[in-house]
């Protein structure tokens, strides 16, 4: 995904440190907002995940830091849950006036309340998606128990929250008391995904069944079984991610995805988050990534193994396409693919000119009423695939240096 780091003012005129993350090389359909949990900050491992997963299939996300948190200006122990509400009002009117309005929230943990709240004074919100939220916002009171004496007798106190020091004011506890979210969920009247883990120890799943009973239809949940609450597994932050981008297209209007109008039928982007990269393919997205034992996030196929699954893909595309031309009962084809090849010393070395010799082991499982004459044809014309052909042929690649601002 692309990633632009942005700001916008917020209610009090302290500037809001965001990362506007944006599809790879096409207009995104919809805009969502998402709200980080109860101190943490844009920049979470969840959030990027999250935001990935929906990149990736065309959506655009800003993600930024409430007041007094993260790279945003302010002062911590001056916000509130009510601070945090109009924090998310004017990320959407900043979108409004620079990009286009939201469509979807999405809010983790106290963020998950906040977006609830948040959705009513946001006209062009169709959807709003929790993770692991409270049913109150008070709930986050019990991370404070400790000094919640101190702070009522002497209006401040210094806490320790996630083993973080924070300034936390009277004031807030007044106003998580004040601000009830059963009223505001029940009049919601937008399509709403709860997310919750089972296992959940900071927010316990409890406040998952309530919200739900609260709310009208067309309201979901999905369990996240196995989940910490900051979602800390990226298996669970990317299936997450991956939930919420399969139910906001059913409840978001997404117009009809048209052919991508650039230069090259295939684009390929590449950030700072180690190698996940991702790939667009005409209207087709995928991701590629190294494994975690090269230093990736194993979020997809690597680039030799997508090599690999395009001569699996071609060969058996060949001959079936061959044995329908010949009206031969060829019912199904199997390939099994396997490249050897030392390429991380490959990418060591890349202005080396020597180069180690690829090999493709191909194994292939044909399924249908065939004689032998026509399995050993078949196996001729696996050798015969375009891709089989293009890995012996020299191949000629000619690079250049693309112009930002021709674009």
């Amino acid at each position: 995904m692309q990633s632009e780091k942005i700001s916008f003012t917020n209610s009090s005129g302290k500037k809001l440190a965001a990362n506007l993350e944006m599809p790879v090389n096409q207009h995104p359909h919809t805009w969502v907002i998402f709200a980080h949990c109860f101190t943490c900050n844009k920049n979470l491992r969840a959030v990027r995940n999250i935001s990935r997963a929906l990149t990736i299939e065309g959506f655009a996300v800003l993600k930024f830091d409430f007041t007094g948190l993260g790279e945003s200006e302010g002062d911590f122990e001056d916000t509130n849950f009510s601070s945090n509400i109009q924090d998310l009002e004017q990320a959407a009117q900043f979108l409004a006036d620079n990009y286009k309005a939201p469509s979807l929230l999405i809010g983790h943990s106290l963020g998950g309340a906040a977006v609830i709240r948040a959705a009513a004074n946001i006209p062009t919100i169709q959807a709003v998606a929790t993770i692991g939220a409270p049913f109150d916002p008070e709930h986050v009171s019990h991370l404070i128990d400790n000094n919640i004496e101190k702070i009522e007798k002497e209006g401040v106190a210094n806490v320790n929250i996630g083993g973080r020091p924070f300034t936390v004011k009277k004031q807030f506890l007044d106003d998580i008391r004040e601000n009830k979210c059963i009223e505001k969920i029940k009049e919601l009247r937008k399509a709403l995904l709860i997310m919750h883990s089972p296992q959940d120890r900071i927010v316990a799943i409890e406040n998952a069944a309530k919200i739900y009973h609260a709310a009208m239809h067309p309201k979901s949940f999905v369990s996240l079984d196995g989940a910490d609450h900051l979602l800390s597994n990226k298996e669970d932050s990317s299936y997450a991610g991956s939930i919420i981008s399969s139910w906001a297209k059913k409840y978001i209007d997404i117009p009809e995805k048209e052919k991508l109008a650039v230069r090259k039928e295939v684009a390929v982007r590449l950030g700072n988050d180690g190698y996940t990269t991702d790939i667009m393919v005409r209207k087709h997205s995928l991701t590629a990534d190294e494994p975690t034992s090269v230093g990736g996030n194993d979020f997809g196929p690597s680039p030799y193994e997508l090599v690999t699954a395009g001569l699996g893909a071609c060969t058996a595309m060949t001959l079936h396409m061959y044995a329908r031309r010949k009206k031969w009962d060829l019912q199904e084809v199997t390939v099994h693919l396997e490249h050897y090849k030392d390429y991380v010393t490959d990418q060591e070395n890349l202005e080396e000119s020597k180069s180690k010799i690829d090999h493709f082991d191909r194994l292939i499982e044909l399924k249908g009423d065939l004689d032998e004459k026509q399995i050993a044809r078949l196996l001729e014309i696996a050798d015969k695939c375009p891709v089989h052909r293009t890995l012996h042929n020299p191949v000629e690649i000619r690079t250049s240096l693309q112009n930002n601002s021709s674009m």
